[in-house]
C-alpha cells in the first residue's frame, strides 16, 4: 500500500515522474527505552532547511536497493556504519506532493556506534522516544494554505523540535504498524 501526503489531502497529486528515495528509521535500545534517531537538516541546504528528517535521500543508480541507499545515506549524513545496523523491514512507500517515492527502511542500531554528523547536511542529531511515537494522542492534525490550497499534515512536538510533514507521516505509519503487531 502506498501512503503519503494524499492520505490527508486526497485532491493533491504528486509531481511526476516520481523520484525514488529511501530513509532509515534507526531504532536504538537504550536503558530508558527504545529511541528513534532523527536529524535536523542544516539551514544551509536549499531544500527543507532546518526541518526534522530521517537520515536518507535519493536512490542512486549505484545503489543495489532502497535498503542499500538508506544505509549509504545514513553513513554519509550521520556516520552510522552499515555494519552496525540490522535491517528488520520496510514500511509502506510514502509518496510526497513534491514527487518523491520514499521507502522507509527500519533498522536496529547495535552498539557501539559513533555519531559524526556531516555538518553541511545535518545541524543536529537527536533521539525521540518510541513510546511518544506510538501514542496517537501525541499527533496533531494541522493545516496551512500552500499554493492556494489548504494542505493538511501531522505534527508531533518533542522538546524544542517540531516534527511535521513527511517525517511525521512516516512516524504515523510506524505507529500504526507497531499497533498491529
Amino acid at each position: 500500500m502506498n501512503r503519503g501526503d494524499h492520505d490527508l489531502n486526497p485532491d493533491m497529486r504528486p509531481h511526476e515522474p516520481l523520484i525514488p528515495a529511501a530513509v532509515l528509521i534507526p531504532l536504538m535500545n537504550r536503558r530508558d527505552g527504545v529511541k528513534l534517531m532523527l536529524t535536523k537538516r542544516s539551514e544551509a541546504l536549499p531544500d527543507h532547511p532546518g526541518q526534522i528528517s530521517f537520515p536518507g535521500g535519493r536512490i542512486n543508480a549505484s545503489d543495489a536497493s532502497p535498503r542499500a541507499a538508506a544505509l549509504r545515506e545514513s553513513n554519509e549524513e550521520v556516520g552510522l556504519s552499515p555494519n552496525s545496523i540490522e535491517v528488520v523491514g520496510e514500511l509502506d512507500i510514502y509518496i510526497t506532493r513534491t514527487g518523491f517515492h520514499i521507502t522507509p527502511v527500519v533498522g536496529l542500531v547495535r552498539p557501539p556506534f559513533d555519531i559524526q554528523p556531516n555538518r553541511s547536511e545535518v545541524a543536529e542529531v537527536f533521539e525521540l522516544p518510541l513510546e511518544l511515537v506510538v501514542d496517537p494522542a501525541n499527533y496533531e492534525r494541522c493545516s496551512r494554505v500552500y499554493e492556494g490550497h489548504r494542505r493538511k499534515f501531522y505534527v508531533l512536538n518533542f522538546e524544542k523540535h517540531v516534527i511535521w510533514g513527511v517525517t511525521a507521516g512516516i512516524l504515523v505509519n510506524l505507529a500504526q504498524v507497531l499497533h498491529e503487531q
